[in-house]
């Protein structure tokens, strides 16, 4: 494999450079391993059930994508592997063999295997399926997390596009990279005094105003109200770091959300 390389990219606040980088030249199963950590450190992992039982929605998608960029590379191309984070989708782009040419349909989908031999290896070590099942995982889970169909293109650059929650908690924070490295660090120190994630970033959505789970929904990046935030918001009321705004109709649909002063004091620690 003369030209194997995979650059991993975060691109959300440095767009003309990048804020994290992984230039990955190692093996196959160390390039899998290093592309699944890019992406557990710099992508949210929503609440999500299939049933009754709670899967990672973010590694079910991401197994098939980072795959796809190891599997099905045309290897003898020079062309690097890609991976790119930005502000709201993931996308991918590898030199390819292609077997047709424009966005593909997965109702009409015919599985080509690329590098065959690789795609067995991957199988036998349990980092891929059958041929095909990646592309119906990719829309299966795709939607329900980033709103849309992820976008996949046959060429001679092979492309992928996953939308995905934005982790920023608002707009400003985003296009100011000082506020955004001390807004990281305050969600962390109240993640782990919290001992949640959900939580941390429930209380700095309604840090300086007030918003009922709807709006909580939108700001952490959900398409709806999760069973998880029903829970946390439930949690913070209890500890009365937040309180309602109308609690005398604890169900209104006009409930919304604040900080007391305990949680204002716990924000204010946290900070220091």
């Amino acid at each position: 494999m003369p030209h194997h390389r995979t650059d991993l990219i975060l691109r959300r606040i440095n767009l003309d450079r990048y804020d994290d980088r992984d230039d990955v030249r190692t093996n196959l199963i160390e390039s899998y391993e290093r592309t699944m950590a890019f992406i557990a450190k710099h992508l949210p992992d929503p609440f999500y059930l299939e049933g009754d039982t709670r899967i990672s929605i973010r590694d079910a998608i991401f197994r098939e994508v980072a795959s796809n960029i190891l599997i099905h590379r045309e290897y003898i191309n020079p062309f690097p592997a890609k991976l790119i984070i930005e502000r709201g989708q993931v996308r991918t782009e590898n030199s390819n063999k292609p077997h047709g040419f424009g966005l593909i349909n997965p109702a009409n989908f015919t599985p080509y295997p690329k590098n065959p031999v690789i795609a067995r290896f991957f199988r036998e070590i349990g980092r891929a399926d059958e041929l095909g099942s990646g592309v119906r995982n990719l829309m299966k889970y795709g939607k329900a997390y980033g709103g849309y169909d992820p976008e996949l293109e046959e060429a001679d650059i092979f492309r992928i596009v996953v939308k995905c929650p934005d982790s920023s908690a608002n707009e400003e924070d985003r296009k100011v990279p000082g506020k955004a490295v001390a807004h990281q660090r305050l969600e962390s120190r109240l993640e782990s005094r919290l001992e949640s994630r959900l939580a941390a970033r429930v209380m700095l959505l309604v840090k300086d105003v007030e918003a009922g789970k709807a709006q909580l929904a939108t700001g952490l990046g959900h398409k709806t109200v999760s069973g998880e935030l029903h829970k946390q918001i439930r949690r913070l009321l209890d500890l009365e770091l937040i309180e309602m705004t109308i609690p005398e109709k604890p169900n209104s649909r006009l409930q919304k959300y604040r900080l007391t002063d305990a949680g204002k004091r716990l924000l204010e620690s946290a900070q220091k």
